[in-house]
């Protein structure tokens, strides 16, 4: 039997406040991160990704009790990033309620971090965010970047997707900082690449627009697909969403 395709809102936070953008700049308010958990819990969302995407540069620790409310009023998986630094980071943040962890920028700087959470955690609680543009600078075309895609780095994505797999990562979260926010599809280039050198689960994201969009994302190899705009702005529910992956032939819960 196949495993059912997750679709999964994405929560970008600041300042206590959900907030989107378009190639992760000019970000806007989109609304109570409690209250929109909460309607895509009721719409049937798998799980629901909580990204503080101003810990990492503003150097603050993720909002906790916006995590704790959240998983106060939901009852799906909650996976929680931004600013997580440390192996202690990660266990309060589970004490506040998430059941998996972004990390991004801290496993860049030291990849250990990667092999310590597992080990302590196991690795289904480590979701390794990796945040890729498109670059002629690497042999795959793809580079990694941090502090949310303002900064880049000399890693090639596609290897280092391979390494942080090998080195304990549950899951990989793919977020193209190309395709973000522009409704344009995702990178089904890049979500096939990942596909070929990851055994740990693959989350498509950035780039949704249109209901169509998503089951190319499946077909290229992603487990998941995850959005952000099309749910804030009330352009499509999850049910909606669902109703044309099984349309396309998905397994969906």
């Amino acid at each position: 039997m196949s495993v059912a395709v997750r679709v999964i809102p994405c929560l970008d936070v600041a300042g206590g406040r959900v907030v989107k953008g378009v190639n992760f700049l000019n970000l806007r308010d989109a609304g109570d991160p409690v209250e929109l958990a909460s309607k895509y819990y009721e719409q049937g969302a798998d799980e629901l990704t909580f990204l503080d995407v101003t810990a990492t540069v503003d150097d603050h620790s993720t909002t906790y009790d916006v995590v704790q409310r959240t998983a106060e009023q939901v009852f799906i998986p909650l996976t929680v990033g931004g600013g997580v630094r440390t192996v202690e980071d990660v266990a309060k943040l589970l004490g506040h309620g998430a059941d998996k962890v972004g990390v991004n920028s801290a496993a860049i700087k030291r990849p250990a971090l990667i092999g310590e959470i597992a080990d302590r955690f196991g690795a289904q609680v480590v979701v390794l965010s990796l945040d890729i543009k498109r670059s002629e600078r690497t042999p795959s075309g793809f580079v990694v970047t941090t502090h949310g895609g303002k900064q880049e780095t000399d890693i090639d994505a596609i290897a280092w997707a391979a390494e942080v797999v090998e080195r304990g990562a549950g899951e990989l979260l793919v977020n193209s900082i190309d395709a973000d926010g522009t409704l344009a599809g995702f990178d089904l280039e890049l979500i096939k690449a990942v596909r070929e050198v990851s055994s740990a689960p693959v989350i498509a994201s950035g780039g949704a627009g249109k209901l169509e969009h998503f089951a190319p994302a499946i077909d290229a190899g992603a487990d998941a697909v995850l959005a952000a705009s099309i749910f804030h702005d009330g352009t499509f529910t999850i049910g909606e969403v669902k109703q044309a992956l099984a349309e396309a032939g998905q397994v969906v819960r």
